[in-house]
């Protein structure tokens, strides 16, 4: 019986070797290539809307380094069905990634001038006054939910100017830039 087992194993693993030493096991640059140009459809997303050129490339390699870790042979992961549905993941995961690393981050999911339009922050402030915020923020935020899931609820509840996300960004600029926002209630009569 154990014979019989070791003949049966031993041609299953050499031919586990043959057909895995057979195959590329990475990308080629052509491959990693046309992978970062099907990246550039997702620009339009609200996190990735914001990032310069140079960001965007970094966060492509990254989405792509991690796809060619997982399906090291690209035809095979091209012809995979769910393959876009797969790279969704990686890339919705690398943007969570990314905000677990640094809040300041946020600076995608509240740009500088959607804050100037809600009356946030003042209008022409520059790249370090901006950071200064960011920071601020970020750190209120940290401080403030325990985990992401927290803080992505309080965005999804972020309907009215008096949010806690809301309350926090007022807190910083009013410490930063002594901008205050006052609360005005219109009462209106017929």
């Amino acid at each position: 019986m154990k014979k019989m087992l070791l003949c049966i194993a031993l041609p299953t693993i050499l031919a586990g070797v043959l057909f895995g030493c057979s195959q590329r096991r990475e990308w080629n640059h052509e491959q990693r290539k046309a992978m970062r140009e099907s990246l550039r459809d997702y620009r339009r997303m609200v996190y990735l809307d914001d990032l310069n050129d140079a960001e965007f490339v970094l966060f492509a390699d990254d989405v792509a380094t991690t796809l060619e870790n997982s399906y090291p042979v690209y035809t095979t992961f091209i012809s995979m069905p769910g393959a876009s549905d797969t790279v969704d993941m990686v890339v919705v995961t690398t943007i969570v990634d990314e905000l677990n690393a640094d809040a300041r981050n946020m600076r995608h999911i509240y740009p500088y001038p959607y804050l100037v339009a809600e009356g946030v922050l003042p209008a022409g402030l520059g790249l370090e006054q901006q950071h200064a915020f960011y920071k601020c923020f970020a750190g209120k935020v940290n401080s403030t939910f325990s985990s992401m899931s927290q803080f992505f609820n309080a965005i999804l509840a972020d309907t009215t100017d008096r949010s806690q996300i809301r309350r926090l960004e007022a807190d910083c600029a009013n410490d930063l830039f002594e901008w205050t926002v006052t609360e005005v209630d219109v009462i209106e009569v017929d």
